[in-house]
């Protein structure tokens, strides 16, 4: 049940909003879109859940095209708040499900143990405006999930949550792809789709500038980060050649090398200066690789 994007176009008048999209998401897995604002996430988005007609190419669930045949199989958590302020937690909750096909009871009984999860069982009989904004988020997210999805498409789905929810809500993540989901998010929190996904694909200018596994983009890379706690002035590091990045911080510097031969020259000098605390070559974070493709551009 793979979710395939072939030569995908979105147009509006003369502006191209996506730019010939081509990427599989594979099936039961969790799959990363990054993009800065205006890279054109939420419009693929739109085009895959059928709410906008793509100018050209093709978009394929299960082989088949995405309409309302498919809508039982689908979830999506858009990024604004999408919720009618004036309704009762259940009855929004009942009036969406029903709609994705499910029974009322069987609902009510979905609900709960959502509530339960998310620590808010009181929540059940209060209207969507008097709750937090992190909370209608929630309530949103239990509407996305609540029919259990086999597609999953989840627009920033931790943004605006305190840290406690965002790992309530990450375990949640987590769960449903182990019970055999295909979900896609996007997010601006690097970190996130780093420790959540094994795919993913960066957006820039409506064209994908990375797209593959997250091992291998790490791996060919190239670059690598130190970083180096000492007993004595580190300045020195800025004549070494092959170091593109250098950042003082409170205990040390942390610097990014081109090779580990430009690693190996600085362990040598750093280790003839005197007493060194800390030597620690990392792997590049998704954050280093995300500016480096999309550059002065991210917000």
């Amino acid at each position: 049940m793979a979710l395939i994007l072939n030569n995908v176009t979105k147009q509006f008048g003369s502006f191209t909003a996506v730019n010939q999209l081509t990427l599989e998401v594979p099936e039961k897995e969790m799959f990363g879109f990054l993009g800065a604002n205006g890279a054109g996430k939420t419009t693929t988005f739109r085009m895959i859940l059928g709410l906008i007609d793509q100018t050209g190419g093709t978009i394929t669930w299960n082989g088949r095209p995405i309409n309302y045949s498919t809508t039982p199989e689908i979830g999506y958590l858009p990024e604004e708040r999408g919720l009618y302020p004036k309704m009762k937690v259940s009855d929004q909750i009942v009036y969406l499900a029903r709609l994705r096909g499910m029974k009322k009871q069987e609902i009510l009984k979905e609900l709960d143990r959502w509530l339960e999860r998310f620590k808010v069982p009181e929540y059940r009989n209060k209207k969507i405006e008097e709750l937090s904004k992190g909370n209608q988020q929630k309530i949103q997210f239990i509407a996305a999930v609540i029919h259990k999805p086999k597609l999953l498409i989840l627009d920033e789905p931790f943004s605006g949550l305190d840290p406690v929810n965002v790992e309530l809500l990450k375990e949640a993540v987590k769960n449903i792809k182990e019970s055999g989901s295909t979900i896609v998010f996007s997010s601006h929190r690097m970190e996130h789709v780093e420790e959540l996904c094994e795919h993913l694909c960066i957006m820039h200018k409506g064209a994908p500038v990375v797209h593959g596994d997250l091992k291998t983009i790490k791996r060919s890379f190239g670059k690598k980060n130190i970083s180096i706690h000492a007993d004595f002035e580190l300045d020195f590091l800025k004549g070494i050649q092959g170091i593109p990045r250098l950042t003082f911080t409170t205990e040390g510097v942390r610097l990014q090398v081109e090779s580990e031969a430009v690693a190996k020259e600085v362990f040598n000098q750093v280790a003839s200066k005197g007493f060194v605390r800390k030597f620690e070559l990392e792997d590049p974070s998704l954050h280093d690789i995300f500016i480096e493709k999309v550059g002065a551009s991210y917000e």
